[in-house]
Parts: C-alpha cells; sequence; structure tokens
C-alpha cells in the first residue's frame, strides 16, 4: 500500500533527515516509527502526504506515484491525525468531523450522517457530544473527534503523528487499546509515529527503530525486543526488553497446565478423591456446560464429606481469554495474589486450562528463542532452554 523506494530528504543547509529510505507497509499493517527526536521518523511520515517533499527517490501509495499527484487531492485521501489534534474551534464537533466529506462535495446531510456513525465508532455519542464545541471536551475526547475526522472521508492510508502524547498517561492507555479495537474493524494502513517505545511495541503490526535518518530495524515488535539487530537498537529498547516483551506474546494452549476439575454438582467425596488421586491442592470447578465456575481447596473438601462441590467452590477472580499477552497474566497474578490464573478459550466461555508462574517464563523463554533461531515458537524444544 505504501511503498518507499531509495527515499532521502537533504535539507539546503546539508542536513540529512532521511537517508536513503527503503521499505513497504502492506495493506491493512500498521507500523509504528519509533526513535529519539531529530532521528527523521516525522519526516518520513510527512513525505507521504507531501508536507515535506523528498529530495531523492519515490514514494508510491496503492502502485501511484505520490510526485504526479495534487498535493490537495492527496491530503484528503490520506487521513493524517496529529497530537494538537487541530479541531476547528467555531465548529461543532460534528461539523469537525464531517469537514473533509463535505469537502470532497459530499452532500451536507450525507456528510453529517457519516461523522455521526464515527462519532459513535470511536465512543462518542452523537446526540450528546454531536453539538459541542472543542472547548467542551476533554484532551482525551478532542483525540477521539482526530481520529474520526482523518476517518471521515474513509482513506485507505491514515498518517498519525504521536496522536496521544498531550494526554495523562491513564487516558493514553484507554485511549491505545480503543485505537486496537477500531483498527481491528476497520483496516487501515497506518503509519504511526511516537518517541515511547512502549506504544510502539503495543500498537505495532511491526516496528520501525530509527537510528539518525535511517531504519536500524523494521520487524514485529516480539523480534524487535527478543532479538534486536544492532546495539544501537538493544541500547534504544532498553535492558528491560525482556519485560517489554510480555506485552506482545500472547497465551498460547501449549503455555496451560491442565489441572484436576470437578463439576459444581459432583459430591465432595469425589472431588476429594479425584484430587487426592493427582495429589494436587486445589482443583478447577466448572459449570455443566463446561464454562468457569470457580475452584475449590482441598482442604476445604476434606473437611466435610458432605454436600456437593458448589457448596465449597470460591470465585474465581483471576482469570483471562486465550490470546490474552503475558503482561496481562502477570498483572493478573500480582493484582489477586495469584499462584495461577484460569484462562479461557476464544469465545470466553469454556475453560482451556491454567497459566502457572513457571508456565509464564517458559513462554517468554521459548518466544525469545523462536525469534533468535527464527523458528515458530511452538518448534522450541523447551529442554534446551530450561537445562531440564
Amino acid at each position: 500500500m505504501i511503498r518507499f523506494e531509495s527515499v532521502g530528504k537533504r535539507y539546503p543547509d546539508g542536513t540529512v533527515a532521511v537517508d536513503d529510505l527503503t521499505f513497504e507497509v502492506a495493506e491493512g499493517e500498521m507500523v509504528t516509527l519509533v526513535g529519539p527526536s531529530g532521528c527523521g521518523k516525522t519526516t518520513t511520515m510527512k513525505m507521504v502526504n507531501r508536507l515535506i517533499e523528498p529530495t531523492s527517490g519515490r514514494i508510491l501509495v496503492d502502485g501511484e506515484d505520490i510526485a504526479r499527484v495534487d498535493p490537495v487531492e492527496l491530503r484528503r485521501r490520506i487521513g493524517y491525525v496529529i497530537q494538537q489534534v487541530g479541531l476547528f474551534p467555531h465548529r461543532s464537533v460534528l461539523d469537525n468531523t464531517a469537514t473533509v466529506p463535505h469537502l470532497l462535495g459530499v452532500k451536507k446531510a450525507q456528510a453529517r450522517k457519516r461523522a455521526a456513525e464515527l462519532l459513535d465508532l470511536v465512543g462518542l455519542d452523537p446526540s450528546v457530544f454531536g453539538d459541542r464545541y472543542p472547548d467542551q471536551l476533554s484532551g482525551g475526547q478532542r483525540q477521539r473527534v482526530g481520529v474520526a475526522r482523518a476517518l471521515a472521508a474513509d482513506p485507505p492510508v491514515l498518517l498519525m503523528d504521536e496522536p496521544f502524547g498531550a494526554v495523562d498517561p491513564v487516558v493514553r492507555e484507554h485511549l491505545q487499546n480503543e485505537f486496537l479495537k477500531l483498527q481491528a474493524q476497520v483496516r487501515k494502513t497506518v503509519l504511526f509515529v511516537t518517541h515511547d517505545i512502549e506504544e510502539a511495541v503495543r500498537l505495532g503490526d511491526r516496528m520501525a527503530v530509527y537510528g539518525e535518518g535511517r531504519i536500524e530495524q523494521l520487524d514485529p515488535p516480539a523480534k524487535v525486543l527478543g532479538a534486536p539487530a544492532t546495539p544501537y537498537v538493544a541500547d534504544f529498547v532498553g535492558a528491560d526488553r525482556g519485560l517489554k516483551r510480555l506485552s506482545v506474546t500472547p497465551i498460547e494452549p501449549g503455555d496451560l497446565v491442565q489441572p484436576p476439575v470437578v463439576r459444581r454438582n459432583d459430591a465432595v467425596s469425589d472431588a476429594a478423591h479425584r484430587m487426592r488421586a493427582d495429589a494436587a491442592r486445589w482443583a478447577v470447578v466448572l459449570d455443566d456446560d463446561g464454562s468457569l465456575h470457580g475452584w475449590i481447596d482441598a482442604d476445604d473438601v476434606s473437611a466435610s464429606g458432605d454436600g456437593t462441590v458448589r457448596d465449597h467452590a470460591r470465585r474465581m477472580k483471576a482469570w483471562l481469554p486465550l490470546g490474552a499477552s503475558l503482561k496481562q497474566a502477570f498483572s493478573t497474578m500480582l493484582q489477586y495474589d495469584a499462584g495461577w490464573v484460569a484462562v479461557l478459550d476464544g469465545d470466553g466461555s469454556r475453560f482451556a486450562g491454567v497459566l502457572t508462574p513457571a508456565r509464564l517464563h517458559e513462554a517468554l523463554r521459548r518466544s525469545v528463542d523462536a525469534d533468535e533461531r527464527d523458528v515458530p515458537r511452538e518448534d522450541v524444544d523447551l529442554h534446551s532452554i530450561t537445562g531440564a
């Protein structure tokens, strides 16, 4: 969708902002550009909508050389979100969002209808927020309007220049979560500039780590963290890159332990026998349909031989869906002071197994080793990395 071919930007004073840049962003992919100030990441992005003109090479969008396209027409086909948002203060939220469709000749009523749909998509009820003005919104709400406006003309490409950098950390994390959900629905081709390595890791399908005017590594975040291509990249992502990697390593079925399982209507004596047979101190309790009900402690059932499991079952607070990140699992363990977390299948209805701290560590090591050896994660022999 976006292709850079030997692109460079040199200013008259001899400053090289971008040097011989060649890479491609696939349709529907989000690539995060991360690096220190002055490294060329914002220049790279602004060359895509010709706010900055390259001095060498060429950029193609959907196979078309953008140098041959009228800059104004080009910008109307590319969504653009910046940190300062840039909303028109004298126009309502609904009219701000409808700006680009209106410029493209869409009738006012139709443009406002599209704007209302997009406001709803980004979590702003148009009946509540549509008639408000930018100064009546919080910083996070203004950023949402900025995203909605950028999507209003249904552009294939979205450029985002530190869009969440001007809000507090709590709001920023919430906006990141919402944008990931939105991207899963609209699947735009996105270049996302940030100076925050954790944001780049969290949001990008791939991340480009910039040095001085050039990309030092362009890979999925997990690979950048697990197998930095150069000493510069290793230093930039930090000595705690193993911890950062937790956020981009999903829980997979092979990571799970299968503990004793009992049903809530089982007799307590049967549950106690099952746990003794497995030398287990606890068991997972399921409903009749296989959904998670809770857990039961061996001491509870050994003290009473009467009744059913549900009379002694405890509520399960520490649980996650399959595919959640190892970071989420670790955080859940800490939040509930739990020695393990229950994991449910994709639709969150059926029990899949439990993740223990030992298995969490093994999953992280397996993921790192897979990237270093360039093999699928499931092909890594755990014995070779645990010493077992």
